[in-house]
């Protein structure tokens, strides 16, 4: 019995530690980029751009591609694995579930795909399967393989999400097919202009276009440290995403993450004195350097 026991918390213990944790899709500043050939390719590009709150809940706006109204706005329940679309006009909105990551396979999931090339009701569909595949960063990521369900008289063809990307079709039509001949295939997908998802069977290469213009190249960065006092101060970090602390020899000896704040305190009470390297790290992998003497 005790062998039991043992085996059963080993198993345990080992899905706790190994298993993949949720994914958000709208964690980052995000760009997709949306392929479509006929007689050759094109690829239109959308992104998030700005924050905005409509009946008390927090939206990023989708701008870009069909998206340049401003109207399209997207918010994220991460508690839940839910993502939603909210479509403004004037004195008027609405709101879709457009993704539920946290189906089970078997599930009927009814599909929605407000003003896009697909039915706008796309009736239900049943979730195949959930296989990991690996994306550009090396890890698995949940991929999502749903078919018309019996019954379904709308949608005639199936449909993938990918955890952290959305649908493989455009992102506001989770019930669309990913065609690159037809309505078109996702190709490219950047978090903070680093790609995360990639399928080059059309195109050359994945390079971020509106992010890579936008993102910050950290010249008003700047790093302060009074004689008498242990603290470092650098100011207007809203874009740098962490800072490495090196020794003169190059050696790293701390790194701090940075989640929007617009300064970073960094404590060099625990350092002898000497001299240090800070390597502020932004957006698209910019770097700029400190030194600062303790």
């Amino acid at each position: 019995m005790k062998k039991i026991v043992l085996f059963t918390c080993f198993i345990f213990f080992g899905i706790s530690v190994f298993s993949q944790s949720y994914k958000p899709l709208l964690d980052n500043l995000n760009e997709w980029h949306f392929t479509t050939c006929y007689f050759g390719c094109l690829t239109d590009v959308y992104f998030t751009d700005g924050d905005t709150i409509v009946d008390g809940k927090n939206y990023k706006i989708l701008d870009g591609y069909h998206y340049i109204s401003r109207t399209f706005l997207l918010r994220e329940d991460v508690a839940n694995k839910k993502v939603y679309l909210n479509v403004v006009s004037q004195g008027f909105n609405e709101e879709f579930l457009l993704y539920d990551f946290s189906l089970s396979q078997g599930d009927i999931f009814n599909m929605q795909n407000p003003i896009s090339p697909f039915p706008h009701d796309g009736g239900p569909f049943l979730l195949d399967s959930i296989v990991e595949r690996p994306l550009v960063d090396g890890n698995e990521y949940k991929h999502f393989y749903f078919s018309p369900a019996p019954g379904n008289t709308i949608s005639t063809e199936n449909a993938v999400w990918v955890e952290g990307v959305g649908s493989l079709s455009i992102i506001n039509a989770p019930g669309g097919h990913p065609d690159i001949n037809e309505a078109g295939h996702l190709s490219c997908f950047f978090k903070n202009t680093e790609p995360f998802y990639a399928n080059l069977d059309s195109i050359s290469d994945c390079i971020p276009l509106v992010l890579e213009t936008k993102k910050h190249n950290l010249e008003e960065v700047i790093a302060s440290k009074q004689a008498n006092n242990n603290n470092c101060v650098l100011s207007n970090t809203q874009e740098v995403k962490g800072v490495t602390i090196f020794d003169l020899a190059g050696k790293k000896l701390e790194t701090i993450t940075n989640n929007g704040n617009t300064s970073i305190t960094i404590d060099f009470s625990n350092y002898q004195n000497g001299l240090y390297i800070l390597m502020a790290t932004g957006f698209g992998n910019t770097k700029k350097s400190f030194k600062i003497i303790k």
